[in-house]
């Protein structure tokens, strides 16, 4: 398992971040980045691809030391889906094994989370979200036979944020913090003996 794949998408998002690109232009530059990343998946370790029997998993892979970026697998079980949620922060979604399904929201002015579309995410496909172009969604594995993976990157270190879960039908808010499923280890990103 080799995780120089991983590395140069990590460097070459940080370049890009470097630049300063307005949103639209750091969102459009970075699909194309995780397109190439995720058109592939020998290069995920598989400590980081592992489904829990109750609860998604949201695996560490990278985080900046600036709080800039973050990459971040997620892995899904049969059946298992997010509450609607919001990200406070530009993010970009590749899927690499399985499906998993997108439910989009908009709030009305009564407060209340209507869906206003859904799509299938399928390996090699990447899409965006970020409060300025749409923050609110759920997502749930497609198949329920086998678990769906996919490869999140954030503009902040997402499992710091806090950020909210929403009642679809008041609107309400509740406040969380996602932290990580891997709180004790990251990959070796330079495959140099520990």
């Amino acid at each position: 398992m080799s995780t120089g794949k991983l590395l140069a998408f990590v460097e070459d998002i940080s370049r890009l971040l470097e630049r300063q690109p307005a949103e639209d232009a750091l969102l459009a530059e970075g699909k194309k980045l995780l397109a190439t990343l995720v058109s592939s998946d020998e290069w995920l370790p598989a400590a980081f691809a592992r489904p829990h029997p109750q609860y998604y998993q949201q695996y560490l892979l990278y985080a900046d030391p600036l709080d800039r970026l973050s990459v971040v697998s997620f892995v899904w079980g049969p059946g298992q889906k997010t509450p609607v949620h919001d990200h406070l922060t530009w993010g970009l979604v590749g899927g690499l094994r399985g499906a998993e399904r997108e439910t989009v929201y908009r709030r009305e002015s009564d407060g209340r989370l209507v869906p206003t579309g859904s799509g299938v995410l399928r390996p090699g496909d990447v899409t965006a979200v970020s409060p300025r172009i749409g923050d609110l969604h759920a997502v749930e594995n497609h198949l329920t036979d086998q678990p769906s993976v996919s490869i999140h990157v954030y503009g902040k270190n997402i499992g710091r944020v806090q950020r909210h879960v929403f009642d679809p039908a008041t609107g309400a808010a509740k406040p969380f913090v996602s932290g990580y499923s891997n709180p004790d280890v990251l990959p070796n990103l330079w495959g140099q003996a520990a």
